[in-house]
């Protein structure tokens, strides 16, 4: 292919463009992390734990459906239209959020989030491994991720810590409207398809000469390959313990006697370490091989949760315990991806990572309806001790699949 190289530098500009969008998609669901949930039991008047969760159920289906079709549209329709389509569907959350009468156009509006995300966040993700090639896959998940998750964490601080002098409504739909005009007009205007860097890298990898169908590969990464059914789980349960995070947290501090910027701490701490720590994960995923990380980050995501039980929603361990959630899910987050790259061709790859994105956001619709029901029941705790038996047991999986050494990863399999 003439005039397209793939590798981080070869392609830095666009590279680095596509972080600084990635950043802009966090911080879309970074605005929501500290207040919704508290908007939902004092603004609305919800009682219910099911009740206020079910906007994290609503996201986590629109996101989970998405990425399905994203995976498979993107080489159709192309990945740059994807991108804008993806920021367009934003447009309206903070509109809906802001002007909503009810806590029913909360939940529509995250379901237009969850679309937006799946599109927005999927292309980030495929267009950045197109443009590295194999042998920087997780470095560069590393920065996709790290510049994300960041980007969650800086709204959520913000937002926690402008709570007690400014409506938390008025800074969701606020903040959204800027983010989201900002992310279109940049992915508008600079950003460039990446098929011809698939391209590239399918021509020297040989293979089929037939992209597999979704029929044949929907099975395959959910269940029929042993490393990308181990993928899929841990993504799902990743993902179920950060809906606990993201909904039931603030809502367990609030109980305890946290006031705004301590739930606003305890809620930026989680995903600002969880993306630092990306930048390193993902860079040593391609040295050590990927199922160490996603092992040993699944276990340490199983004794944060365990620990923000025994801390019984006090700020300090709750702190400590969102620390080590946020290093768990640094291990894991890019390593995943990465690894279920590496399980297929080129060509099938953004296929591969829309399926396994599908289960893994299906994580905050069984997290959210998880998490609200057992603490609708059993009280907060008993709701976050479970999600922590099931994180556990989750690595645990992983630790005993047999991972294969594969051709197109940049480091062996463990």
């Amino acid at each position: 292919m003439t005039g397209v190289r793939l590798g981080l530098r070869a392609n830095a500009g666009q590279f680095a463009l596509l972080v600084g969008i990635n950043a802009l998609v966090g911080a879309m669901v970074g605005l929501e992390r500290t207040v919704l949930p508290l908007v939902g039991e004092q603004d609305f008047g919800l009682g219910s734990k099911t009740a206020i969760l079910t906007f994290i159920v609503a996201f986590g289906a629109a996101k989970a459906l998405t990425n399905l079709a994203a995976g498979t549209l993107a080489d159709r329709v192309g990945r740059r239209r994807l991108l804008v389509l993806g920021w367009l569907l934003a447009l309206p959350v903070p509109v809906l959020i802001g002007l909503a009468p009810s806590w029913g156009l909360v939940v529509v509006a995250n379901l237009f989030l969850g679309a937006s995300q799946g599109l927005a966040w999927s292309m980030t993700v495929v267009m950045k491994i197109d443009l590295v090639g194999p042998r920087r896959r997780g470095l560069a998940l590393g920065f996709n991720e790290s510049a994300g998750y960041l980007g969650v964490a800086t709204a959520a601080l913000v937002t926690g810590l402008l709570a007690a002098s400014i409506a938390p409504r008025t800074l969701v739909w606020g903040g959204g409207a800027a983010v989201a005009a900002a992310g279109l007009l940049a992915s508008i205007l600079f950003v460039r398809d990446t098929r011809a860097h698939v391209a590239a890298e399918q021509a020297g990898h040989g293979g089929r000469e037939r992209k597999i169908s979704l029929r044949d590969a929907f099975p395959l990464v959910s269940y029929r390959d042993p490393v990308l059914r181990a993928c899929s789980q841990a993504g799902l349960v990743n993902n179920l313990n950060d809906a606990l995070a993201w909904g039931l947290a603030p809502l367990y501090l609030a109980a305890g006697g946290a006031g705004g910027s301590q739930i606003g701490a305890v809620a930026a701490a989680y995903p600002a370490v969880w993306g630092v720590g990306q930048l390193g994960t993902g860079w040593l995923s391609d040295h050590t091989g990927r199922k160490p990380l996603i092992a040993l980050g699944m276990l340490v995501q199983g004794g944060a949760l365990a620990l923000l039980v025994a801390g019984g929603g006090a700020f300090a361990p709750a702190l400590a315990a969102a620390v080590l959630l946020g290093a768990g899910t640094a291990m894991v987050y890019p390593t995943l991806i990465a690894a279920v790259s590496d399980a297929v061709e080129p060509r099938d790859r953004a296929q591969a990572v829309g399926i396994y994105r599908f289960w893994r956001d299906a994580g905050f619709v069984a997290g959210g309806l998880t998490a609200g029901l057992v603490a609708d029941l059993a009280g907060s705790g008993g709701a976050i001790a479970l999600v922590a038996g099931l994180t556990t047991g989750s690595g645990a999986l992983v630790a005993v699949t047999r991972w294969h050494a594969l051709p197109s990863a940049g480091a062996a399999g463990a």
